[in-house]
């Protein structure tokens, strides 16, 4: 089975961490092909800057899908998913919509903790899309200048233990999501410190992908997920226009 795990962002240190927790958290065999963006923002925190990483994500995602067998798009707020899911013939997932999925096998209400205040109304509406409002108990962030994305994990994690610590306290979490590729891997650091299930976005969605994989499910070829039709265009990469041309 090969992956083909996306970052939206141009951060190689994001990458890293995504790429080390996709390989720890992947089946024996399975193989993981990890892609940086080429073009962007270090992170993403804006719906304007998911805009940016959507257009990165499909242009990688054009060029290199073949041979794969699911696709992931590792940055939270799922950037471009939908989209995606309509034009490639293969699954793709990303990384709210499987730590979501995840928490709702695990407790009923989960909080999300995240790394920047400015996020927090984005993945609202990112639960919100995915129709789990009415289970999300809390969603709280670091509220403190970032030196480094690819050292939020050690640079902050008193603060990021105490964020979850209050979620569970005062929100009544059943279940932690740590939201962002920023925190790939600090669930496996976390797990023994708190009292309820944490969940990481990259072990889920590689999990989910093989799973998904695993099933041969068909390309959708009616519904809202069918591929784009046929029409004129102009100016767009090779890639991108054999996908509008299939």
């Amino acid at each position: 089975m090969r992956l083909l795990v996306i970052n939206p962002n141009i951060s190689h240190s994001v990458s890293e961490l995504i790429h080390a927790e996709a390989r720890r958290s992947a089946s024996a065999g399975t193989q993981i092909t990890m892609l940086t963006a080429p073009l962007g923002v270090a992170y993403i925190e804006t719906r304007f800057e998911a805009m940016i990483g959507a257009y990165a994500s499909a242009m990688l995602a054009a060029e290199h899908h073949a041979d794969h067998d699911a696709v992931i798009l590792a940055a939270f707020g799922d950037p471009g998913l939908a989209a995606l899911r309509e034009a490639l013939p293969i699954p793709v997932l990303g990384l709210t919509e499987s730590a979501l999925a995840s928490a709702c096998l695990l407790g009923h209400r989960f909080s999300i903790v995240a790394i920047s205040q400015r996020i927090q109304a984005w993945y609202r509406e990112t639960v919100d899309a995915n129709g789990l409002l009415a289970r999300l108990a809390s969603i709280r962030a670091l509220d403190r200048p970032l030196a480094s994305i690819g050292s939020v994990q050690d640079d902050h994690a008193p603060a990021l233990l105490g964020l979850c610590e209050s979620c569970v306290r005062q929100d009544g979490a059943d279940v932690i999501i740590l939201a962002g590729a920023p925190l790939a891997g600090l669930a496996r650091s976390l797990r023994d410190q708190l009292p309820v299930p944490v969940v990481d976005g990259v072990s889920s969605a590689v999990r989910h992908a093989e799973t998904l994989a695993a099933l041969a499910p068909t390309k959708a070829r009616a519904g809202s997920f069918a591929p784009p039709p046929r029409k004129p265009h102009q100016g767009l990469p090779v890639a991108i226009a054999r996908l509008l041309e299939r």
